[in-house]
């Protein structure tokens, strides 16, 4: 009976070893994916009043786990029962991260100053305030919902050929690093100033190290989201890319020469192009029979 003990703690002990193997090889694999999250997630959670900034990452946050909630189950039954469908779905995914990072550049060349009209102009009450909030948040979780597919997908094949009891402590190891590393990182990122505030008003605005810090804080913050913002629409391109590079035998062979950064953020923009295209057809259309 002790023996019996003792040799289930043994299989156990190979068991966590074996998933501590291969949730490090499933990173090491998905950081690249990770780090691109990160950027569309942060430019996602910027642009919010400072005492809204935590509410709504924490509602997006809560989103995002709710999203890998639903996702793990259905990948693992898919993978069980119909692995075909998966591929389907990535790329039915990559086309709106691209069409959301074309239509980014699209707005920014040809209705920039539109933008900056109706900006100035519009005085919004607190009820279209929280209507745009919510709105934003939606956008969030949702762009969240196609990377963690993505996220997920590649954490798996990183343990395809394991048994089921390896597959899902890994692929649910990377999932919740995706949420938890990712929007913790963020929060730091939009807390940035009130840090910086803190420090200088812990020196009491007197000249110091804390002071210089907490400024170079307080200075920085308007330049990492104006940075995140343009990294945030080439990751979606990236990742969209990427998707279609990998997955398209046709596409990999032929783009085999070049760079993959080039490759996939070409094809990236590509698919966008067309998305856009596609849907401003579709509202003009739609807006004649509306008429």
């Amino acid at each position: 009976m002790a023996t019996g003990f003792f040799a289930l703690f043994d299989d156990i002990a190979i068991l966590m070893d074996d998933v501590a193997v291969m949730s490090k090889v499933a990173t090491k694999k998905t950081a690249g994916i990770l780090g691109d999250d990160l950027a569309v997630s942060a430019n996602k959670a910027a642009g919010f009043t400072s005492s809204r900034e935590l509410p709504v990452l924490w509602a997006i946050s809560k989103g995002s786990f709710i999203n890998k909630i639903i996702i793990l189950p259905f990948v693992f039954l898919m993978s069980a029962f119909v692995p075909w469908l998966i591929i389907p779905i990535l790329m039915l995914g990559g086309v709106y991260l691209a069409y959301e990072g074309a239509e980014k550049i699209y707005e920014y060349f040809f209705h920039k100053e539109e933008k900056k009209r109706l900006t100035s102009m519009e005085h919004k009450s607190p009820e279209q305030v929280l209507a745009d909030e919510k709105e934003k948040i939606k956008s969030a979780i949702f762009t969240d919902f196609i990377l963690s597919v993505e996220i997920i997908i590649i954490a798996l094949s990183t343990v395809a050929d394991k048994s089921l009891s390896i597959q899902i402590p890994v692929v649910t190891f990377i999932a919740i690093l995706a949420t938890v590393g990712v929007y913790g990182i963020v929060a730091l990122i939009v807390r940035m100033d009130d840090f910086g505030y803190k420090l200088i008003a812990m020196n009491n605005g007197a000249k110091g190290i804390l002071t210089t810090i907490g400024k170079l804080l307080v200075a920085a913050l308007p330049k990492v989201i104006q940075s995140l913002t343009v990294i945030g629409t080439l990751a979606m391109l990236l990742v969209a890319g990427e998707i279609y590079l990998h997955n398209i035998h046709f596409l990999h062979k032929r783009l085999h020469d070049l760079p993959e950064m080039i490759s996939a953020l070409g094809l990236g923009l590509i698919v966008g192009i067309v998305a856009v295209v596609l849907v401003q057809i579709f509202t003009k259309i739609k807006s004649l029979f509306v008429r």
